[in-house]
């Protein structure tokens, strides 16, 4: 299937990482935690060590966040969600050329939030979309999800030649933020930020010339709770295994050993975090990777649409010849624990 147009949608309010600590303490839950936790706390948001210098985040009152009911957090999911998805699928369209009621279908993924119908309903009312269009919502494949929901579309495109497919990958991480004691719940609250990622696809050559081919995909359920959300108090709470880089770079790696290297341009990563990005660049021996450092810098880690975003930097800049003969690989992982890749060239 070829690219027609890729758009990325972050929220219009962004905070940098001093922003957030400044918020952070003189809320009651901050107060409540232990010298240690506050000493994590700052050492990522004031020192250097996330790689982040901002995050856009959509709730509204974001310092008081952790004092938003169960209900109240999805709420913020369920009216930011959609609008944020549909402001990218907007842009996406304008850029094909295309209007709303041209799609025969539209994928989207997200799991930081719960809709039912899913945010498929919600935009193809907001963009006044045809209603025999295909919806379909992907949930529960995490930060990883971008990828897999691309082979979707894929898979669809295929069994139905002049498919018109939208695909957005969205996440609402400030409606999932949680705060106590544990390392990785600490170290989740100071990578995430919120972002959306529309992108059109058909099976003839578009504009930017880029086929999407190779799908391939990993999942190792033994490491599943290392990564996961899990409920607790009825709110989503992010569970981050310290050993989540060095598990994120063998799952690529196991990805990235199938592959012919001389075809190889460049590599794209979800940006999962500083220290991700330093174990999969070293392991697959691809370091830097700096368009993921770039997303990283500017937007934090925005699960699911953080690839895509790391691609849009690729397209932005200027690589004439690059992919002469050649092509991008570009991988994504996250829950399960799962690692998925595909190639895109001309």
């Amino acid at each position: 299937m070829y690219l027609q147009a890729l758009a990325n949608r972050v929220p219009p309010t962004a905070y940098t990482q001093k922003d957030c600590w400044e918020m952070l303490q003189p809320t009651e839950p901050f107060k409540q935690l232990l010298p240690r936790s506050k000493y994590i706390l700052e050492k990522i948001l004031i020192g250097a060590a996330s790689g982040i210098e901002k995050r856009h985040l959509s709730v509204p009152d974001i310092q008081n966040v952790f004092k938003k009911t169960p209900e109240e957090l999805n709420r913020e999911f369920e009216r930011e969600g959609p609008r944020l998805a549909a402001d990218a699928l907007t842009d996406a369209l304008d850029q094909a050329g295309l209007k709303p009621d041209e799609l025969d279908a539209l994928i989207v993924c997200t799991c930081t939030g719960y809709l039912c119908p899913g945010i498929t309903s919600y935009v193809a009312e907001r963009l006044n979309m045809r209603r025999d269009t295909y919806l379909q919502d992907i949930v529960g494949l995490g930060c990883g999800a971008a990828v897999p929901t691309l082979r979707s579309a894929e898979g669809m495109i295929a069994a139905n030649p002049g498919m018109k497919v939208g695909v957005i990958a969205v996440e609402i991480c400030s409606a999932a933020f949680y705060l106590d004691d544990d390392p990785g719940v600490l170290v989740s609250l100071c990578l995430f930020g919120d972002g959306a990622s529309a992108s059109i696809w058909t099976d003839k050559p578009g504009p930017t010339g880029l086929k999407a081919k190779n799908f391939d995909t990993i999942h190792i359920p033994e490491d599943r709770e290392l990564l996961r959300f899990e409920n607790k108090d009825g709110k989503l709470r992010n569970k981050l295994h310290l050993s989540v880089p060095q598990k994120a770079a063998i799952a690529v790696d196991k990805l990235f050993a199938k592959q012919d290297l001389s075809k190889v341009a460049r590599v794209l990563s979800h940006a999962g975090g500083r220290d991700v990005l330093i174990a999969v660049g070293e392991k697959i021996k691809q370091a830097p990777l700096r368009e993921a450092e770039i997303v990283l810098a500017n937007y934090g880690n925005m699960s699911s649409p953080s690839v895509l975003f790391a691609l849009d930097e690729y397209l932005k800049a200027d690589h004439d010849g690059d992919l002469d003969g050649k092509d991008l690989w570009l991988t994504s992982f996250g829950a399960g624990f799962a690692a998925h890749s595909f190639m895109l060239g001309r």
